[in-house]
C-alpha cells in the first residue's frame, strides 16, 4: 500500500508546524495521557502519542475484521463455558507457568462451590495485522485476543477529530471526511450499562478495579463518563482496597456498597498481584456481580487457547452448526503451534530453529513486550528445546505487513518520519444472562502504528502511538 501522504512528509519545515497544530488539537480533544514522572496524578498530562496522518487500511479487510467480531465474541463466550476445553488446553501450560495456574486455581475453586453470578459481560479487542501475501495482496491475520482490560476504547474516540483538523488545515476536506467516525467507549459503556441493568437492583454501582499508577486513566474515564451519563455510578478501587475492605455477605453479594459489576482494569500481568491481591481476585470472582472478565474468559484469552483452537475440528466442536462463523473464524487465523514435550513440539522447534525469521514465540502474557523474536528466540528455544518449561510457550507464525511511511508525534521527542506497520483492534462486546445471550455486538476499532525497528509492544508499553484507519 503506498502511502498518498508521500510529498507531505517530504517538507520538514511543514511537517514541524503541522505536528504543533496536530499536537494543540490533541490535547483540547483529550488525548491524554498521565505523564511517567507523574502517574498518579493528574495535574501536569500530556498527549498520547500518535501519527500525524491516518494510516492507508484496505476498506476490505477493515469490513471483514468488522464482520468477525461478533464470531470471536461467540467463541470467547463458548470457551469460557466449556470447563472440560480449558482443562484439557492448560493441562501442560499450568505445570510450567505459575501465573496461568493461579488463575486456573480460582476458576477450579469457583466451579466447585458453584458460579454465583448470572450476568457475564465480555469486553474484549481482537487484534489484526496486514500478512503481505505472496502476489503482494494483504491479507488479515489476528495477532490475538484480549479479553482483560482492553484499553484505548477511550482515547480511540477522541482521535478521529485530530486527523480531520490536519487534512482540513492542509485543506483536504474530502480526506478528512473519509476519517471513520469511531465511538467505541460508548459501545463499552453499553456492555456494562446492559450488565448492571440485569444484575437488577438499581442502587448498586459498577466497580472499577484499577492500578495504583495509571497513567492511562483519561482512556477509562471515558467510559465512567459515558455510565454516568446513564445514571450508573462507578468507583474506582485497587487489589488492596478490596483486601482489605472487601466482604461477602451470605447471597455472595460484595458487601459495604452493593456491586453490580466488576471491571477489571488491572490483574492481567503476574507483577500486578501480591499475595493478598490474589485472595482480593479470589474474592470478587466468588461474587455474586457480573466479572468483566469473569476468570473463565481471562483463561479463554490465553495464548495456549487461541493455538489449540486453531487445530482442526476445534472450531465446529466449540461453535456446532455455524459453518460460516468457523470459515470467517478460521481465514484470520495465522500459523500456530504448539511446544508441548513430544513429536509436534519437536516438530515445531526444529522449524523455528531452521528459519527464525519466519517465527515469533508468545509467553502466556498480557501487556505488551513479551514476545521473543530472531536470535534472542533462538536463543530462548536452545534453552528450552529440553526443558518442560517450553509447554509455557507457543509458537506463532510471524506476520509480515508492507512498511509504509508515516510521522510520529511523541512528547519530549522531534517530530519523525519512520517506516511504520499498523496494528488493527475491533472492540466486541457481550452480555450473556445464564445460557441466553442478549448483546453480540462490534463497538468500534483501534489503529496503533509503530516504527518497524520495534517488534513488539503497544501504546501503554510505550512503542506504539495511536492512529486512524484511512480507508482504501
Amino acid at each position: 500500500m503506498a502511502t498518498n501522504w508521500g510529498s507531505l512528509l517530504q517538507d520538514k519545515q511543514q511537517l514541524e508546524e503541522l505536528a504543533r497544530q496536530a499536537v494543540d488539537r490533541a490535547l483540547a480533544e483529550g488525548v491524554l495521557l498521565r505523564t511517567s514522572q507523574e502517574p498518579t496524578s493528574s495535574e501536569v498530562v500530556s498527549y498520547a502519542p500518535f501519527t500525524l496522518f491516518p494510516s492507508l487500511v484496505p476498506s476490505a479487510l477493515l469490513e471483514q475484521a468488522y464482520a468477525v467480531q461478533m464470531d470471536f465474541n461467540l467463541l470467547v463466550d463458548a470457551v469460557s463455558q466449556n470447563a472440560a476445553f480449558l482443562e484439557q488446553t492448560l493441562s501442560s501450560t499450568i505445570k510450567q507457568d505459575d501465573f496461568t495456574a493461579r488463575l486456573f486455581d480460582i476458576h477450579k475453586q469457583v466451579l466447585k462451590e458453584g458460579i454465583a453470578q448470572t450476568v457475564f459481560l465480555g469486553l474484549n479487542r481482537s487484534d489484526y495485522m496486514f500478512q503481505r501475501s505472496a502476489d503482494g495482496s494483504p491479507a488479515l491475520k489476528q495477532i490475538e485476543i484480549n479479553t482483560i482490560s482492553a484499553s484505548f476504547g477511550g482515547l480511540a474516540s477522541r482521535t478521529p477529530a485530530v486527523h480531520r483538523h490536519v487534512l482540513s488545515v492542509l485543506s483536504k476536506t474530502k480526506e478528512a471526511g473519509k476519517i471513520l467516525s469511531n465511538n467505541p467507549s460508548k459501545g463499552l459503556a453499553l456492555g456494562i450499562a446492559k450488565a448492571w441493568e440485569l444484575y437488577g437492583s438499581p442502587n448498586a454501582l459498577v466497580l472499577l478495579i484499577a492500578q495504583e499508577k495509571e497513567r492511562n486513566i483519561f482512556d477509562q474515564r471515558a467510559i465512567e463518563n459515558e455510565l454516568l451519563a446513564r445514571n450508573i455510578h462507578v468507583i474506582r478501587r485497587t487489589f488492596e482496597d478490596i483486601s482489605e475492605k472487601g466482604s461477602l455477605d451470605q447471597d455472595r453479594r460484595l458487601d459495604g456498597q452493593e456491586i453490580a459489576v466488576v471491571y477489571f482494569r488491572d490483574g492481567y500481568m503476574p507483577r500486578q498481584y501480591s499475595l493478598q491481591n490474589w485472595e482480593a481476585r479470589l474474592l470478587l470472582e466468588r461474587s455474586h456481580a457480573a466479572k468483566c472478565p469473569d476468570i473463565a474468559t481471562q483463561l479463554a484469552g490465553t495464548k495456549k487457547v487461541q493455538q489449540e483452537l486453531s487445530r482442526p475440528g476445534m472450531l465446529e466442536m466449540l461453535l456446532p452448526g455455524q459453518p460460516e462463523a468457523v470459515a470467517r473464524l478460521r481465514a484470520t487465523f495465522a500459523g500456530l503451534y504448539s511446544l508441548d514435550v513430544g513429536e509436534e513440539g519437536d516438530q515445531a522447534i526444529a522449524e523455528a530453529l531452521a528459519a527464525p525469521s519466519r517465527f515469533v514465540l508468545k509467553p502466556q502474557r498480557e501487556g505488551g513486550g513479551n514476545n521473543l523474536y530472531g536470535e534472542e528466540m533462538v536463543q530462548a528455544l536452545k534453552q528450552l528445546k529440553d526443558s518442560e518449561e517450553r509447554a509455557s510457550y507457543i509458537l506463532m507464525e510471524k506476520i509480515e505487513p508492507e512498511p509504509f511511511e508515516n510521522c510520529l508525534l511523541r512528547p519530549g521527542s522531534p517530530a519523525r518520519v519512520v517506516q511504520c506497520i499498523s496494528e488493527l483492534g475491533i472492540f466486541g462486546v457481550y452480555v450473556r444472562q445464564e445460557k441466553t445471550l442478549v448483546m453480540n455486538k462490534h463497538v468500534g476499532h483501534l489503529l496503533r502504528t509503530k516504527a518497524i525497528e520495534h517488534a513488539d509492544g503497544g501504546v501503554a508499553a510505550g512503542v506504539a502511538v495511536l492512529d486512524n484507519p484511512y480507508p482504501v
